[in-house]
């Protein structure tokens, strides 16, 4: 695309006022069809400036941690380090990463509950000095690693709904804080906050008033055992949504002000992840082979008992891809076909699968779209989170190239806030995008 510095690592395409998204997608589908029909993201980087303002504008009182795994783009790090939030890591090329970017080491904490000794006497060097742990185990390899560790207990919260699977997986029970306080106090280790997550499953914002309960009592145990209490983190689950990240303000704001006042040298941090990428990455998939089925047989379309024909439609990206998280959870976003067709034109019962073969490549079950074609282009939005990993060698497939866009007005936002282009760093190149698409240029987009 002109406008883009090729030889640089990455580069940021500042788009013109009336140049949209769709357009940088338009564009790349062209210039995808023509050139090998490979996968592609398009991440708008304004998205994640919008995101971190809406924070600022409804829970200013809680510094963000960004959970580096979610999406460990160096576009990404660098646009969130300039904003000034702090970064949770889970391994010690995570830390690595930010730290390359000159974060310092009071902005990161380590958050995984498994953590080699090798992390740990990374940290260690390298100062990041914050790290949770729940149980006696992991306390005892920490103590033997990283003698100025400041600990983060990590306490279990359960969804009141009873949901078994919003329950947490990590955390230790409030029964077992005192055990392990016991045991930080033998080993000479410093206690200095609890930490909780509550799932971004869990559609109940009030499981909050418990785990914001139980951790001022493991404040209250720690204090007994004489350990100074600073920090607590309130863990991720933010969807991106602002009436969900108001609802959960509006929950926790006046426990907070009773349990952890201002005034009381309690810092309150969090650590969204999709919360801030989610939305600002699209990705467009290939078509790349097609299978007609009938309505009643068992094919993983699903069973309608009508007589019209379903179809099974194989894609080049999947589930050992850009959709691994699908393995583990449903997926959050609606495909969208790129074509343009009639609105009268007849839908069809659809699957959608990855290009491996596997039977656990299925991306949708079933939708409702019109006749594809190979060679046709679907469009998947909110894909921003878990998506851009190092593809399996389970098929020869390429790593969906990413394209990362901001529009002037989203730049001039970040100027306004004091984030200028001498504060950017050094892999950033800032151009603006010469996208110009005629209504001749758009007709690759046929009608069906």
């Amino acid at each position: 695309m002109k406008g883009f510095i090729e030889d640089a690592n990455y580069s940021v395409g500042l788009l013109d006022e009336g140049t949209h998204l769709g357009n940088v997608i338009d564009n790349y589908v062209y210039e995808h069809t023509l050139t090998g029909k490979n996968a592609f993201f398009v991440g708008d980087l304004g998205k994640i400036v919008k995101k971190h303002s809406q924070w600022q504008n409804v829970v200013a009182q809680i510094k963000p941690f960004y959970t580096v795994k979610c999406n460990s783009a160096p576009a990404v790090l660098e646009i969130l380090a300039a904003l000034g939030t702090g970064f949770a890591c889970s391994s010690k090329n995570e830390m690595a990463l930010v730290q390359e970017l000159g974060v310092s080491p009071e902005n990161i904490i380590d958050i995984s509950p498994c953590k080699q000794s090798s992390q740990i006497k990374y940290a260690a060097k390298t100062g990041v000095n914050v790290m949770s742990c729940d149980n006696e185990i992991e306390l005892k390899k920490i103590a033997r690693n990283h003698p100025n560790a400041k600990l983060l207990l990590h306490i279990a919260t359960e969804d009141i709904s009873g949901d078994e699977e919003s329950n947490m997986k990590f955390g230790t029970t409030l029964k077992n804080c005192r055990h392990l306080l016991e045991c930080a106090k033998e080993l000479d280790v410093q206690i200095v906050g609890v930490k909780f997550h509550v799932s971004s499953s869990c559609k109940e914002p009030q499981v909050y008033i418990h785990a914001l309960s139980d951790a001022r009592c493991v404040f209250d145990m720690a204090g007994e055992f004489g350990f100074k209490m600073t920090i607590l983190d309130i863990g991720g689950g933010f969807t991106g949504s602002e009436f969900q990240l108001q609802e959960v303000n509006h929950v926790i704001s006046p426990l907070l002000d009773v349990y952890f006042p201002e005034g009381s040298g309690i810092k309150v941090i969090s650590e969204p992840g999709s919360y801030y990428v989610s939305s600002a990455f699209t990705l467009a998939v290939n078509i790349i082979a097609k299978k007609v089925v009938e309505n009643d047989v068992s094919s993983g379309v699903g069973k309608t008992g009508s007589n019209e024909p379903a179809f099974m439609y194989y894609m080049n990206d999947g589930v050992y891809g850009s959709f691994a998280s699908k393995l583990s959870e449903n997926l959050n976003t609606i495909p969208e076909v790129h074509k343009k067709y009639k609105k009268d034109a007849p839908l069809f019962t659809s699957s959608l699968w990855g290009p491996s073969c596997d039977e656990l490549d299925q991306i949708t079950e079933n939708c409702l779209l019109p006749e594809l074609n190979v060679g046709d282009w679907l469009i998947f939005d909110n894909m921003g989170a878990d998506t851009l990993h190092e593809p399996s060698a389970f098929n020869d497939f390429q790593r969906p190239t990413v394209y990362y866009m901001m529009s002037f007005s989203d730049w001039y936002e970040m100027q306004d806030a004091g984030f200028t282009s001498d504060t950017m760093m050094k892999n950033y190149f800032f151009v603006p995008s010469c996208i110009q698409l005629s209504q001749d240029d758009s007709s690759f987009s046929t009608e069906a």
